[in-house]
C-alpha cells in the first residue's frame, strides 16, 4: 500500500497524517521531500501515524533524519496516535527516549504552545487574534497584516481545529471568514466556544477588496472591538 500522506497547517504547527508503509525507496523518500521542502516556511510537525501500517528500517532512519532536520531548524517533530506496533519498535531500540509521542493531534499540537509559553521570549506585543478562514492566501494576508499591526496572530482553515487553537491561544478576537464548511456537532461546538470571545466576520468580498484599503479597515474594525492599539504598517 503506497504512503499517502495528509497535511493540514494548525496555527504554526503543521500536522502530517501518514497512512500506509513507511518503507524503504519511494515511501521514505516521499515523506522527506514533504516534510523538508516545508522547513524554508514551517518548523514544528507532528505525524500522525495512526494509519501507518508497518515502519521498516529504512523508514525510522527517515524520521530519525526529519527530526533532527526540525530541529537544527529551531523546531521539532513530535509523533501522535502510534499503533501499538510501531511503538513496540520505538521501545525495543530505545528511540521512545528521541521522540516525543502524544495520544492524539490535540495533545502533541498543545505541547508545542505549552513549549512556546514556557520560553523565555518577549511578551506578545498584543492581544490574541485567531483568524478562521477557508481560502489560505486570505490567512496569508491576514497574518502578515495583524502581524505588522502588533497582534499575535494564529490562523486556521478548519472549524474543529480552530478548537484546538482556541483552547491553547485563548484569543481576544475570533476573525470568521464566510463559508466555512463543517459538521452540524463542529460548527455547534465553535459558536459554543465563542461564546465569550469577541467574534468578528469577514464579509464574502472581502478577499477582492484592494489590498491597502482591506488592511486598514480591518484594523481600525478590530481596535474599535478591542480598544487596543493597532497601526497599519505598510
Amino acid at each position: 500500500m503506497p504512503l499517502s500522506l495528509d497535511t493540514r497547517g494548525v496555527g504554526s504547527v503543521t500536522v502530517v497524517k501518514c497512512a500506509g508503509r513507511i518503507v524503504s525507496g519511494q515511501e521514505t523518500e516521499s515523506l522527506r521531500l514533504h516534510i523538508s521542502g516545508m522547513l524554508r516556511d514551517r518548523k514544528d510537525f507532528v505525524l500522525h501515524l495512526g494509519d501507518v501500517a508497518f515502519i521498516d528500517s529504512s523508514g525510522l532512519g527517515t524520521m530519525v533524519r526529519l527530526l533532527t532536520s526540525t530541529r537544527q531548524s529551531h523546531g521539532d517533530l513530535k509523533l501522535c496516535n502510534v499503533p501499538e506496533t510501531i511503538d513496540k519498535i520505538l521501545k525495543v531500540t530505545n528511540l521512545t527516549r528521541l521522540f516525543d509521542t502524544h495520544a492524539s493531534e490535540e495533545s502533541a499540537i498543545s505541547a508545542f504552545y505549552r513549549r512556546k509559553g514556557a520560553a523565555e521570549q518577549p511578551a506578545p506585543s498584543g492581544p490574541v487574534v485567531l483568524c478562521v478562514e477557508q481560502n489560505n492566501d486570505v490567512l496569508a494576508y491576514l497574518r502578515e497584516v495583524l502581524g505588522r499591526g502588533g497582534y499575535e496572530v494564529h490562523t486556521s482553515n478548519s472549524l474543529r481545529d480552530s478548537l484546538i487553537l482556541m483552547r491553547v491561544t485563548r484569543p481576544a478576537l475570533v476573525l470568521v471568514g464566510p463559508s466555512l464548511g463543517a459538521s452540524p456537532a463542529a460548527r455547534q461546538a465553535f459558536d459554543a466556544a465563542c461564546a465569550n470571545v469577541t467574534v468578528m466576520e469577514l464579509g464574502n468580498g472581502f478577499s477582492t477588496l484592494e489590498a491597502g484599503d482591506a488592511g486598514v479597515q480591518l484594523l481600525t474594525n478590530i481596535q474599535a472591538r478591542l480598544g487596543a492599539k493597532a497601526e497599519f504598517a505598510s
